[in-house]
């Protein structure tokens, strides 16, 4: 009897267990590593994302102290200034511009590849009362500031003068570079100009003493910003006309861009071309001449000097008179015209005799004189 087939039987399945001990050890190693994933992944974690900001090691000091100011946020490798200001706060920053500050006593510092920096600042009077701050701004490159609120102990104190806001000015007429350039400018000195314009103040409080801020671009560079002070006041409706310097680095050529800022917003911009210095490049042209030329002829004149003389050629060379001969000689001249001829021709052969010391007369050469005969010649 035959066994038929029939349909097979699943098998059962292994049943799951738990995980072994290197799948736990794998998955603990890679933990770090997602996490850390993650962290840089998610938004504002780069340090360098953030404002700058400033930090002091005291909050208030007196003259004669020291403080450390710490930074971080800033751009890395940037220099940065440290000043002392008085009629300041954080909130309006620093009014008046530089001139409310201790100039004289401030301190520069360069922050690290992480933006972060460490100086210690001498503790000094700023020329305005307090509210004072630690103002912290950056010298070149994109600007950036901070400031640190700071009390100079026994320093006069005083309200901040009144906010105008509704003072606001405004460019009415064209501006324009005035001024020439000089003789010392086409030889390399810097260019300067004055920076003319006309202005009006279109709020319903006063402007006065307005601090500028002049922007000079050269190319696809940005603006080097420097500020300027004028004095004055300009009422309400009022205008003004106000001129300010502008000046370049010595030996500037090409086209630049002057800009003019006041506050946040920027008034006028105007170009100005800067011719080249062709003076520098003249003189650059006859010094690559003149000293060659002054090189050769020195190396010609040492050549001639130590290089060896033919044989005999000292015998070229005529005999130098002596000052007994050369007194006999202005003696004989001076003698009177009836001297005898027989005189003047002795006093001529003594001066010869006497030039030429080598020989006598008996033993000059003459071809007269028979040769000698050596032994054994007829």
């Amino acid at each position: 009897m035959t066994r038929q087939l029939g349909p097979e039987a699943p098998r059962p399945t292994r049943p799951t267990g738990p995980l072994s001990l290197t799948a736990v050890l794998a998955l603990l190693a890679l933990l770090p590593a997602l996490s850390a994933l993650f962290v840089l992944s998610a938004p504002g974690a780069r340090a360098a994302d953030g404002d700058p900001a400033v930090s002091l090691s005291k909050k208030e000091a007196g003259k004669g102290g020291e403080i450390t100011v710490s930074g971080s946020g800033w751009r890395p490798d940037a220099l940065l200034m440290l000043l002392i200001c008085g009629q300041s706060t954080p909130e309006r920053g620093v009014i008046g511009g530089t001139n409310s500050c201790a100039n004289a006593d401030g301190r520069a510092v360069t922050t690290d590849r992480k933006g972060a920096f460490s100086k210690k600042l001498p503790v000094t009077e700023p020329p305005k009362p307090c509210p004072c701050v630690v103002h912290v701004a950056t010298v070149t490159g994109e600007q950036a500031l901070a400031d640190a609120v700071f009390a100079v102990a026994g320093h006069p104190t005083a309200d901040l003068p009144r906010q105008g806001g509704d003072g606001k000015l405004a460019v009415l007429a064209t501006t324009r570079l005035e001024g020439d350039s000089s003789l010392l400018t086409w030889f390399g000195a810097p260019p300067a100009r004055r920076l003319v314009l006309t202005v009006g103040n279109l709020g319903s409080d006063p402007v006065e003493d307005p601090v500028f801020e002049i922007g000079t671009a050269h190319g696809v560079y940005a603006p080097q910003w420097e500020e300027r002070q004028w004095r004055g006041t300009v009422a309400p409706g009022g205008k003004a006309r106000i001129e300010l310097p502008v000046e370049l680095s010595a030996g500037a050529h090409g086209d630049y861009q002057v800009s003019l800022r006041y506050g946040d917003k920027v008034l006028a911009e105007q170009p100005w071309g800067v011719g080249r210095p062709w003076g520098v490049t003249l003189f650059w042209v006859l010094l690559c001449l003149v000293v060659p030329a002054a090189v050769f002829r020195i190396g010609m004149a040492v050549v001639d000097k130590v290089r060896p003389r033919p044989a005999g050629a000292h015998r070229l060379r005529r005999p130098t008179a002596t000052p007994a001969v050369i007194a006999k000689t202005k003696t004989n001249t001076n003698t009177k015209t009836n001297t005898n001829t027989k005189t003047n021709t002795n006093t001529d052969t003594n001066a010869t005799t006497a030039v030429l010391p080598w020989f006598t007369p008996d033993s000059a050469p003459s071809e007269n004189r028979p040769r000698p005969t050596t032994k054994g010649q007829a």
